[in-house]
């Protein structure tokens, strides 16, 4: 029998209540957003009272929490500023955060719900809710009448310019553009998230990761419509474990070479364990633009990974031109070398299932195929194709290697 509305709404403010008293009990200081003013009915603008009561966690001597209780609050574009008073600030949602609905609210920041300058951060639990589905299909219209104007959109969750963060068991749904950003921040830790959104939702990458150093992810349920995890330029000392992708675009290491402000477009030293892709565009695929920037990939494993049904396992591609339009014949100025491929087993649906097309100037060095069985629609033997690469093969490698 179903639940009736009195008892749903009773058992909610149980676990509040419960939940107010296990943070009380822990010692600390608890700035519930109900009582700055915030509503749980999906309606009422509380994007101030999440200002405010997030202010007060941060001016706390002690350990503070800022608690959102069961139910669905309505916040528009937030920013939460640091440093805090205290290096142990827990963000604890039980409810639901939802975005305003339309588009083009965000325009001026390009994000919903940030952490910026803080260091200690817990930011647990909860569903962030981006309602993107009306600027998904702005961007599809847009896409076949070209005059239509859409914004760019908004990134549901981001962390910049912080140190020690903990994002734990977080939700992201229906993000109008990346799900959970990292960006220029160190030692960032990202564990039992959740993103989802349709396969056909334009740029909605699941973690993006920018210009950042010692960052894990573990234990990360992916459906999107782009990139499940996307690793941009200059970030080293990456920690990818035990993440489920599809659909979606793969795991991907660039677009690099696109011009975004640095003198050299670096990624080192980026590990990607215990894997699983299901109907994906791409497993493994490190992208670079043909142009003269220049640049680095370097010191990359990709360990232990299982693929079904999967368009391009494996794939280095230094032509990268999405569209096909206004591409340049130029020769990448990226330099990759030492990328390692090792236990990686399943099936192809494209004959190709692994692809390595280099720079005709920078030609990649030290890949390593160990332990690769892919096949091709199931049982069919799948090929290789190879363009300006050395390396080395070593135990089983199926398709046979072009190394």
């Amino acid at each position: 029998m179903a639940m009736t509305k009195p008892v749903l709404s009773l058992l909610a403010h149980l676990h509040a209540a419960l939940l107010l008293l296990l943070l009380s009990g822990a010692g600390a200081a608890v700035y519930d957003v109900t009582r700055y003013g915030a509503r749980p009915d999906g309606v009422t603008d509380s994007t101030l009272p999440f200002l405010r009561a997030w202010a007060d966690a941060c001016r706390s001597p002690r350990q503070a929490t800022v608690l959102v209780p069961p139910g669905m609050f309505l916040v528009g574009s937030a920013t939460f500023t640091g440093p805090c008073a205290t290096h142990a600030v827990t963000f604890s949602i039980a409810g639901t955060l939802v975005a305003p609905t339309g588009y083009g609210w965000d325009a001026t920041t390009g994000r919903w719900i940030t952490f910026e300058s803080v260091e200690g951060l817990t930011v647990s639990g909860g569903i962030l809710d981006g309602r993107g589905a009306s600027l998904w299909s702005c961007k599809r219209q847009q896409q076949q009448q070209p005059h239509v104007h859409c914004p760019t959109g908004a990134s549901s969750l981001t962390i910049s310019n912080s140190r020690d963060v903990v994002v734990d068991g977080t939700r992201s749904t229906n993000s109008e553009l990346f799900h959970m950003v990292v960006l220029q921040s160190h030692g960032v830790t990202l564990q039992q998230v959740t993103v989802d959104a349709p396969e056909d939702s334009p740029n909605t990458d699941g973690i993006h990761i920018h210009m950042s150093s010692n960052v894990a992810v573990s234990n990360a349920d992916i459906r999107t419509g782009d990139d499940c995890v996307s690793i941009g330029p200059g970030n080293s000392n990456l920690w990818i474990e035990r993440v489920s992708c599809g659909p979606g675009h793969g795991i991907s290491i660039g677009s690099l070479g696109q011009q975004q402000g640095m003198a050299v477009e670096a990624v080192r030293n980026v590990t990607v364990k215990t894997t699983w892709f299901t109907g994906t565009t791409n497993g493994f695929r490190i992208k670079t633009w043909g142009t003269s920037k220049r640049g680095l990939v370097s010191g990359i494993t990709f360990v232990d990974s299982t693929m079904i049904g999967v368009h391009n396992p494996i794939i280095i591609d230094q032509n990268y031109c999405p569209g096909k339009k206004l591409c340049s014949d130029r020769s990448s100025g990226i330099k990759i070398s030492q990328v390692r491929y090792i236990d990686i087993r399943g099936w192809s649906m494209t004959p190709v299932a692994v692809t390595f097309n280099c720079s005709r100037s920078n030609p990649c060095s030290g890949i390593s195929l160990q332990n690769v069985r892919l096949m091709y629609e199931g049982m069919r033997l799948a090929k290789s194709s190879c363009r300006n690469v050395k390396g080395r093969t070593a135990g089983l490698v199926v398709p046979p290697s072009c190394l």
